[in-house]
């Protein structure tokens, strides 16, 4: 039930409306009644309520004060529910549906008494809890219905929430009463509470102002909210408060001919539309025009779902007939299913899903289509920099506080108390525990397989070129002495990425290899595959701890953690952010592998490919995430093929267990067909792909062609599975576009390369006179004459030479 969190307006609801105590509130507005000397009357403060709260309720303190048709009216026109105190005659029963009746207590009659706080006794003596602290859960949702987060309610607490109308809860970490955003100045305005059918759960309804929900700055403690209808509101409405000028939003704002000609024509070719996929496609448009004229016109979203709502809650139904001048007009479905309508020409224009909308397929266009492919390979957009206001202050603590800091964040982030924030080698026995013989093997071999691979990679001697007569210039490697690897971990083990790491920072000669990977909630560990590897790569210690504050703790150092040179390794955003904040910062005199980004495949495949293993190859990168890209570049492909293509991604991906991220990854991938080799080679190499995978005839011999990627996997029998684990090719390697920029991590990446020269009186009496003619162009004498010096004292200057 949804409970009135609202006093009954009383007789004097003039007055309060005028003085809007009440409205600012939002809720279910309680009305009286007994207050109304008419229907009208009632329906005059339903209009007057109805833009300000959710819902707009009667107390009937008789039923006999109304008609059953006066009811009827009330009920089809705003009036959410009926409250009675005694049982409605049986044709009122017969006629209005039992979910808009509710009981009131007789403990709190006659209706004109009651009072915020007497229901807010009720409400408390309702609900019930078998927790043994005597919280109640409680879930809490935007006015959209949307999941904020979890959190947990005391008898107290929804009193002060009740009372304030604001989002009061009870905190278990601080053990005291927590209002919502007092700190953090992200408030939330108390809409409604609604209790489960056990009485032991709570809905708290709210209005969420600031960056989001969750302490972490997202919208919600499940991540950022995936938008529809309500992430297009919001854009229009950002275009309209943020004008650009050219722009094609823009445009339809300040001429609302042309935006009221889009919404028609886009109706008319929706009407049009025959299959799932341009029902679907013509319905994006018109609610996108549509959209865009009521935030023209100051009206939102909310405004129309609440029209909804209440049409759905009607009684009774008018007929519904069409007006004449629409049923008489000539539809245009014979021109479309001869291939001349509007869906049609789109459909030629961009092939689209092949199959039921329920299957798991990707979408499919032709090279030739340049929006499609540009939609196709457009990455997402990266949030660096929308979050570095978070990851600021974290870095900050770390600084100053160091492993106090580290210890207090990873109890707030990672739900862990540690003692020390630190694993020193070497790793005591008891973590090791629950470490295989087969895993051992299996990770002894990987490990030895990347080390053969980069150690073959190790420059041996001085690279050494006499580049003149006396003039000797030589180029050694370094390693890095101190390097930090981070391993993400938490619920995730991921021993891949501690040995692709850890590995060729071993082969390249660190002299400190620091791992850092986040705790597990279970026991305060990281899983005993991660140690392990740490153990066989010489690693001095493991940092428990993720996030930004790891890579703080790395690049500044703590009392436990020795500052590195550099860091290393894959994270999500607020690692990232990290990363960069500290590879520009001087005080921190830290680098940083690479630029980071969602993982991503592009997949060449032709006609003799193998539709199960190309299948595969797309689902094994699309159960990253999903924000992972998945492409499929396939060379004059059949639309047999493409559609044995799409089957086997169906099958093989509903038996995965990631299904759900596999669904939402694949939703977005493409399948772009191309007619040559050289074509699908070029796309690719636009691209710049992470994996790329040769799925083609003779594949080896098209690697030539392959000027921007990652890493290739070359022929039918190469998964991109075997470089992530044990081929001996790295598997970090560089994303968004960067593979035109950057290598994967390699040997080199941890080592830095000097140059140095010797010359001798031969040399310098051959290039001396050119150093100092370009030193004298430059006006620095000062180099000029370190040479002109040297040269006279050999007697090698020329007499006449200034």
């Amino acid at each position: 039930m949804t409970f009135p969190i609202l006093p009954l307006l009383g007789a004097d609801y003039s007055a309060a409306l005028e003085a809007k105590p009440f409205i600012k509130l939002a809720g279910e507005a309680v009305i009286d009644a007994s207050a109304f000397a008419s229907e009208d009357d009632v329906l005059q403060v339903i209009r007057s309520l109805a833009e300000n709260f959710r819902y707009v309720s009667l107390v009937l303190n008789a039923a006999e004060q109304f008609s059953l048709d006066q009811l009827v009216v009330l009920l089809n026109n705003g009036i959410y529910r009926l409250y009675v105190n005694s049982v409605l005659p049986q044709e009122f029963q017969d006629t209005i549906p039992a979910s808009r009746v509710a009981a009131i207590p007789a403990s709190v009659t006659p209706a004109a008494q009651i009072s915020l706080e007497s229901f807010t006794k009720v409400f408390l003596d309702l609900i019930e809890t078998d927790r043994k602290d005597g919280l109640y859960t409680t879930l809490v949702v935007d006015s959209n219905e949307r999941c904020l987060g979890l959190v947990y309610s005391s008898r107290e607490s929804i009193e002060q929430a009740i009372a304030k109308q604001i989002g009061v809860y009870f905190s278990r970490s601080r053990n005291e009463i927590w209002v919502k955003g007092l700190t953090s100045g992200n408030t939330q305005t108390l809409l409604s509470i609604d209790v489960d059918c056990d009485s032991d759960a709570l809905k708290f309804t709210v209005s969420q102002d600031g960056s989001g929900f969750c302490h972490l700055g997202t919208h919600t403690c499940f991540g950022d909210l995936a938008y529809g209808l309500n992430g297009l509101e919001h854009t229009l409405n950002d275009r309209k408060a943020n004008a650009v000028q050219g722009s094609y939003t823009n445009r339809l704002f300040n001429d609302e001919t042309l935006l009221n000609a889009k919404i028609k024509e886009e109706a008319e070719e929706l009407t049009e539309a025959t299959s799932k996929d341009e029902l679907a496609w013509e319905a994006a448009d018109l609610f996108y025009f549509a959209m865009a004229r009521l935030v023209a016109n100051g009206v939102s979203l909310q405004d129309v779902e609440r029209n909804l709502a209440m049409k759905n809650l009607k009684i009774t139904r008018r007929k519904g007939d069409a007006k004449a001048r629409f049923l008489t007009k000539a539809t245009s479905k014979d021109a479309s299913a001869n291939g001349n309508g509007p869906a049609a020409k789109k459909a030629k224009v961009a092939e689209r899903t092949l199959g039921a909308n329920d299957k798991i397929f990707l979408n499919v266009v032709s090279s030739s289509d340049v929006s499609g492919v540009t939609q196709a390979v457009t990455r997402p957009i990266q949030k660096t920099s929308e979050i570095m206001h978070l990851v600021n202050p974290i870095i900050d603590s770390v600084r100053s506080k160091g492993d106090s800091a580290l210890i207090e964040l990873t109890k707030k982030f990672d739900g862990v108390e540690l003692k020390a924030p630190v694993l020193e080698a070497p790793f005591a026995a008891e973590y090791f525990e629950g470490l295989t013989e087969e895993m051992k093997e299996s990770l002894d071999l990987s490990i030895e397989n990347v080390r053969k691979f980069h150690a073959a990679q190790l420059q041996k001697k001085p690279l050494v070129v006499t580049t003149q007569p006396g003039v000797i210039c030589s180029r050694f490697p370094r390693a890095i002495e101190k390097v930090g690897l981070y391993i993400p971990g938490g619920t995730a083990i991921l021993p891949s990425t501690a040995l692709m790491l850890g590995v060729p920072a071993q082969v390249a000669g660190c002299k400190e290899i620091v791992f850092a990977s986040p705790p597990r909630k279970s026991d305060g560990k990281v899983s005993p595959e991660v140690v392990y590897v740490a153990s066989k790569v010489g690693a001095s210690k493991i940092v428990l701890a993720g996030g930004a504050q790891a890579v703080a703790a790395m690049a500044y150092g703590t009392e436990s953690v020795p500052k590195v040179d550099k860091i290393l390794g894959p994270g999500n955003q607020f690692v990232t952010a990290a990363k960069m904040y500290v590879q520009n910062d001087t005080q921190a005199l830290c680098s940083i592998d690479m630029p980071a980004g969602p993982s991503e495949v592009l997949v060449i495949a032709d006609e003799d490919a193998d539709v199960d293993f190309v299948a595969s190859d797309l689902l094994s990168q699309a159960e990253h995430g999903i924000d992972s890209q998945v492409i499929l570049v396939g060379v004059k492909l059949s639309d047999k093929k493409i559609q044995e293509i799409q089957e086997a991604v169906h099958r093989q991906a509903i038996a995965l267990p990631r299904v759900d991220i596999v669904r939402q990854c694949i939703a977005h991938s493409t399948i772009i067909r191309c007619e040559t080799y050289p074509e699908a080679f070029d796309m690719s190499n636009k691209y710049a792909p992470e994996h790329l995978i040769l799925q083609i005839n003779e594949a080896d011999r098209y690697v030539p062609l392959v000027d921007n990627a990652g890493s290739i996997f070359v022929g039918a029998y190469t998964p991109e599975s075997c470089g992530d684990y044990s081929s001996g090719t790295n598997h970090t390697l560089p994303t968004y576009g960067y593979a035109r920029q950057y290598s994967g991590a390699n040997t080199t990446t941890f080592q830095k390369f000097i140059t140095s020269q010797q010359v001798t009186s031969e040399g310098l009496d051959n290039i001396g006179k050119a150093v100092m003619c370009i030193a004298k162009v430059e006006g620095l004498d000062g180099h000029r004459n370190a040479v002109k010096i040297r040269m006279s004292k050999l007697g090698l200057l020329p007499k006449d030479f200034e």
